[in-house]
């Protein structure tokens, strides 16, 4: 439900910039902070006030808006949970009885984050739990594993979902802004990188699984980027390599996409010593180059919570991309800030999804289109 302002609080609503952080002082029952929330994507929004009567309406609004923390989780599943070191949440129960999380009446939701090989089982038993289901990346082994799935979540009237948090990394969402802009004229090209140096992972395993290679891995991810924002190519190439030889993991792939004039180029490899741009975008009037990649994993590795910090996956100035245009005649170079990632946006779209019936967000098509590149591309290797 979206809250509505008068004509007074609107002019107010308008003069505020979206990926703010705000405090309201005097807060009108909290509606424009509630309308802050809901269409100008702030950092942080404070409802305050002296009195107590306009606090408890603004608490009653806040839960009327559904503006309070949408999702509980209530039970997390472990199948080695006697051999866990992470603490403890207070207030998740922890199990290691798969039976107990699907029936429970409570739990409409659960997410597998099994490893990739146990995705296809694990999701097929909670849809046949009457559950709905998201699940983690790779969503399955072969395209054919992945139409069962969904055919099973439609004969149940439930939904199913792969999870695709990288539709909200920050360099991502700032290149939509960029090419949105007009500035780069037609788009020709574009360059997508996410390259690691980390040799001893492909050094350390001697055998070829498709499910567990960095093409199903990692391109994922990419590819979901590509397709949520231009659709299904017209046609592509892949070159997808055991660079350590054959029998050997798959470390590398470039998948190249071909939307009319435009080539949309998906790369990465463990053996960059020095990563590439994570974008780089050529059109008729000029270029755009984002070198360092979305903060939100980093951060979370370090456990820089976003619950914690205000400036959780924000880039700092020096990592803007730069952008380089043609202006009749004259060139010009500037500087791009960043847009604000977060990858909780999955979520707020997940509960709509559930609870208001809204459509999807990364949808059936999309997830069976990647599962047939990513089963094209590595078709060969052994």
């Amino acid at each position: 439900m979206k809250a509505k302002l008068n004509q007074r609080l609107l002019k107010i609503a308008e003069l505020v910039p979206m990926n703010a952080s705000i405090i309201d002082v005097g807060c009108d029952h909290a509606l424009l902070s509630i309308y802050i929330s809901q269409n100008k994507k702030p950092k942080k929004v404070i409802a305050s006030d002296i009195k107590e009567g306009p606090l408890i309406h603004a608490k009653e609004n806040i839960r009327k808006y559904q503006q309070e923390d949408k999702i509980k989780v209530k039970t997390i599943y472990n199948r080695s949970i006697h051999f866990d070191t992470w603490k403890k949440i207070e207030g998740i129960h922890y199990t290691d009885n798969l039976d107990k999380l699907l029936n429970d009446k409570d739990i409409q939701v659960v997410v597998v984050t099994l490893k990739s090989s146990l995705h296809y089982e694990y999701a097929k038993k909670v849809l046949e739990a009457g559950k709905h289901c998201v699940v983690e990346k790779p969503f399955a082994a072969s395209y054919a594993q992945a139409k069962e799935l969904f055919d099973l979540a439609e004969s149940k009237g439930l939904m199913l979902q792969c999870y695709q948090n990288r539709r909200f990394d920050s360099d991502f969402l700032t290149v939509q802004k960029v090419i949105e802009s007009g500035k780069l004229g037609d788009l020709l090209e574009l360059e997508m990188h996410f390259d690691y140096y980390r040799p001893e992972v492909p050094e350390s395993i001697h055998e070829f699984s498709v499910i567990d290679s960095y093409l199903y891995g990692h391109a994922c991810h990419t590819l979901d980027q590509v397709i949520s924002y231009f659709g299904k190519p017209d046609h592509a190439h892949y070159d997808v390599r055991q660079l350590l030889g054959t029998g050997r993991m798959n470390d590398y792939f470039d998948l190249d996409l071909y939307y009319g004039t435009l080539k949309v180029s998906v790369k990465s490899s463990y053996f960059r010593i020095k990563e590439r741009p994570s974008f780089v975008l050529y059109g008729k009037k000029g270029m755009f180059t984002k070198t360092k990649k979305d903060r939100q994993e980093a951060d979370l590795k370090h456990f820089y919570m976003p619950y914690e910090h205000d400036d959780f996956g924000l880039d700092t100035p020096a990592d803007y991309g730069t952008l380089i245009y043609d202006e009749e005649g004259h060139y010009h170079e500037e500087k791009v800030e960043t847009v604000k990632g977060d990858y909780g946006y999955y979520y707020d779209a997940l509960y709509e999804t559930i609870i208001n019936h809204k459509p999807q967000l990364v949808t059936k098509e999309q997830t069976l289109l990647q599962m047939k590149i990513l089963e094209d591309a590595i078709k060969g290797l052994k």
